[in-house]
């Protein structure tokens, strides 16, 4: 896993080149919401949460309650898993999976971070987990999980998902990740930025391709 990959919103770009990534956790307390305004935000969002300040939350619409019900286990609820992601920064590992995800932000403009896996991972051992599959999707025949799904990278490294087995879910060790992700947020994401490219409204991201400049600045990291 040499690089890892990290689709954010266009219009979150300037402050992400400022503030580094931040978990959904930390933006919604930095935006100083009130209290009903900030349970909203924590539960199920089946739409986009724009934040004062003009920062975008992206929609939950693929992990509805009444499917993830149907998933979960460890006693954990809909409301556990979403707290549990939004206190977490997400990569994908591979190109395919970021352009799925890409394909759902089709109709708005975004930006894809590229970074260096193993600098990410060595500088937050602890913190550094991967799972096997999209923890943010639930519809169809969701997999199976609960916070076994996040192996931290060192045990995995060593055991692959071993660790699953015990709770119904068999995996090859050559099983890829799907996921690399971070606890809490990343403020210093800029030291493990290998590159930044700005996509237009429905295009795909490629390797290699250009760095066109950023409506929201000069485009460099």
């Amino acid at each position: 896993m040499k690089y890892v990959y990290h689709l954010a919103e266009e219009q979150n770009w300037p402050t992400i080149r400022v503030e580094g990534l931040l978990c959904a956790s930390d933006l919604v307390r930095q935006a100083e919401l009130a209290q009903p305004q900030r349970l909203a935000a924590a539960r199920h969002r089946d739409a986009n949460l724009v934040l004062p300040g003009g920062r975008m939350l992206r929609d939950q619409k693929p992990m509805p309650p009444a499917r993830l019900r149907t998933c979960l286990d460890g006693g954990f609820t809909p409301g556990d898993w979403y707290a549990l992601l939004n206190g977490k920064v997400f990569f994908w590992c591979d190109v395919e999976r970021l352009n799925r995800h890409r394909a759902a932000c089709a109709a708005r403009a975004q930006v894809v971070m590229v970074m260096d896996a193993q600098a990410l991972i060595a500088a937050n051992p602890a913190r550094a987990s991967v799972s096997p599959i999209n923890t943010g999707y639930a519809l169809r025949v969701p997999a199976r999980r609960g916070l076994w799904t996040f192996v931290p990278v060192e045990r995995w490294q060593r055991d692959g998902w071993e660790s699953h087995a015990g709770h119904g879910t068999r995996r090859a060790s050559t099983h890829p990740p799907a996921e690399l992700t971070i606890d809490g947020s990343l403020p210093d994401a800029a030291r493990f930025l290998v590159d930044a490219y700005w996509l237009e409204p429905g295009a795909p991201f490629r390797l290699p391709a250009p760095l066109p400049a950023a409506p929201a600045g000069d485009g460099t990291p």
